[in-house]
């Protein structure tokens, strides 16, 4: 295969997947707005400043690059700032990927790899959820990204896209290097929101609820490392001429928020502090993935599955962040 486009490639799982196609041996080329994305995350690979709601700037990507395959990560991801502005989110993520999805075809590439969601099922009807699960988003966020697959459906029957959604749980952990890691900004995500407070930088850590009916009364998540992800946006790539469709990614383990505070703390040798706080709306009690999909089509297995060796990367990417 060619040269791939990362759009959002200076972004957090952007960035991971970047970093590993490179070491592939892959020829890569990422493109981000910095909205959300760092530069310095972008370690050995050519990064430009492109901009899907700019079709000029989209335009001269594919002009000035002959482009065999996109890999598309650039989409706003906050599901409270996609409730408070829908109008955010419909634009960058719906729009933007039409602009994208254009600018592919007047280029003649055919080729996309999707990170959506498992935001895209809603509310669980059972657990763990596979792909044959009902889709009913209960947010703008899960709307944009169902939106958004619907498209490539209709573009497969109509112009022969080749794609895959990857349809994620909880990203987590950084790379072993530690030169990249989770950097958002407001953070959102429970382990560097908990790593923050065992630093001392948050005053605590809010648990929303702890009368769920799980076995601490916590909820429960599934969370995949970040490296993990990427590994599979690489076999997703090497596997579009056979499949296309959507194929869930998480390690299918269900660890609670209790298990997250003991497993940081465990792995820090310091004590995280706790209030308990009233449920947020719309929180399952338990959200976890079926994996099978991707392990038989993809061949991927996730390497790590203990929850401890996914928080001791994300501490060593705090105690040494770069930005």
């Amino acid at each position: 295969m060619g040269k791939i486009l990362v759009m959002g490639g200076a972004g957090y799982i952007g960035s991971h997947t970047l970093k590993h196609l490179s070491e592939q041996g892959y020829d890569v080329l990422a493109a981000d707005n910095l909205a959300a994305g760092h530069r310095e995350a972008v370690l050995n690979s050519p990064l430009i400043i492109a901009d899907l709601l700019n079709e000029t700037s989209l335009e001269a990507v594919f002009t000035t690059h002959k482009i065999d395959a996109v890999i598309h990560f650039a989409a706003f991801s906050l599901v409270g700032e996609s409730v408070k502005d829908p109008a955010k989110y419909y634009r960058n993520n719906v729009i933007g990927t039409f602009n994208l999805l254009e600018a592919m075809r007047r280029h003649n590439v055919n080729k996309i790899v999707f990170s959506s969601t498992c935001a895209t099922y809603g509310q669980p009807h059972y657990v763990p959820m596979d792909e044959k699960h009902p889709q009913a988003p209960i947010n703008p966020y899960g709307q944009t990204k169902l939106a958004i697959e619907n498209m490539f459906r209709d573009y497969q029957t109509a112009y022969g896209l080749q794609y895959i959604a990857l349809r994620y749980f909880n990203a987590a952990g950084a790379d072993e290097s530690s030169l990249i890691g989770e950097s958002h900004n407001p953070e959102s995500h429970l382990i560097p929101l908990v790593l923050q407070a065992v630093k001392g930088e948050r005053e605590n850590i809010k648990i929303f609820g702890n009368d769920y009916e799980t076995p601490d009364g916590t909820c429960l998540r599934d969370y995949i490392h970040v490296n993990d992800l990427a590994v599979a946006h690489r076999l997703a790539l090497e596997k579009l001429d056979e499949f296309q469709g959507f194929i869930n990614l998480g390690t299918g383990i269900p660890t609670s928020v209790l298990e997250i505070i003991k497993a940081a703390e465990k792995v820090s040798g310091k004590s995280c502090p706790a209030v308990i706080s009233e449920r947020r709306p719309g929180d399952p009690a338990k959200l976890y993935a079926d994996n099978r999909a991707a392990q038989n089509i993809l061949g991927w297995k996730p390497q790590y599955t203990d929850i401890e060796a996914i928080i001791r990367t994300a501490w060593n990417w705090e105690l040494n962040r770069r930005f």
